[in-house]
């Protein structure tokens, strides 16, 4: 039987309300979707940027027991796809049983991923650059937001994406991404490359994302070493990191979509 539910997992910098296209095209395709927000990010983009308070507590235990709580209640596995951090997020859940497919786009890295690419670092500077912001949400200016998430966007559209989509990310996490590879023992990302139960997973990725290079894709994807699971990787030409409201998404969204079923 297939998956009758997609659920929708954002990235940081952004909410569930970067999915909006994605809910009514792939509800119009008969699907049940779920976009839900991280812990206390349930408001509108407005008044997070107003009260970051719940950005700067929020934690990524917190945010996987959240999504597996929805997941579980589900009557059938779900299509999991999750943007940038959702995409490690979706990695985690697949890792743990939870999923029939997953879709990880512009995925930020697993545990263990050693890519860091010079633009990777760049993108990430506004919040690496002060050890302070470990304990803030840290905002992204236009031309910070520009350069990381909408590169190749023209720039009246790339300014109405950071007016309509953009929020301060939580630095703890930040940090906490950048420092995985050299802290000893596991780590909030970690999951299990060997893991011969996990369901197929297709990283998706943009030619000139800046904040998670197709590079970075390639190296999480090369990680998975299980013998019988399926581990896919797609780059589309002249995308940038906001894949997912970036003039023809519906491509992406249906590209996902289709090998989702055709793996699950």
């Amino acid at each position: 039987m297939q998956p009758d539910t997609i659920v929708l997992v954002h990235g940081f910098w952004v909410t569930p309300r970067a999915w909006e296209g994605w809910i009514d095209h792939y509800e119009s395709r008969g699907f049940r979707v779920i976009a839900p927000s991280y812990p206390g990010f349930e408001v509108e983009v407005e008044a997070l940027n107003a009260d970051p308070a719940p950005i700067e507590s929020v934690t990524v235990p917190a945010i996987i027991s959240s999504l597996e709580k929805l997941i579980t209640g589900l009557s059938r596995p779900p299509i999991v796809m999750g943007h940038s951090a959702g995409g490690a997020f979706t990695q985690i859940l697949l890792d743990r049983g939870l999923g029939a497919a997953g879709v990880a786009i512009n995925s930020a890295p697993a545990e263990g991923v050693l890519a860091v690419p010079l633009s990777q670092i760049r993108s990430l500077y506004p919040v690496l650059k002060n050890p302070a912001n470990r304990h803030r949400a840290v905002g992204l200016d236009f031309g910070q937001w520009r350069y990381a998430f909408a590169n190749t966007f023209p720039e009246d559209q790339a300014r109405t994406t950071y007016e309509r989509y953009h929020i301060p990310a939580p630095g703890s996490i930040v940090w906490g991404s950048a420092q995985a590879n050299f802290r000893p023992g596991r780590t909030d990302t970690y999951v299990d490359f060997h893991n011969a139960e996990r369901a197929p997973l297709l990283f998706l990725s943009g030619e000139h994302d800046h904040l998670m290079p197709p590079k970075v894709q390639k190296s999480n994807a090369k990680r998975y070493k299980a013998e019988g699971t399926t581990t896919e990787v797609k780059a589309f030409p002249g995308r940038s990191h906001l894949m997912p409201v970036q003039d023809g998404w519906q491509e992406i969204a249906d590209y996902a979509l289709d090998w989702a079923l055709a793996h699950s």
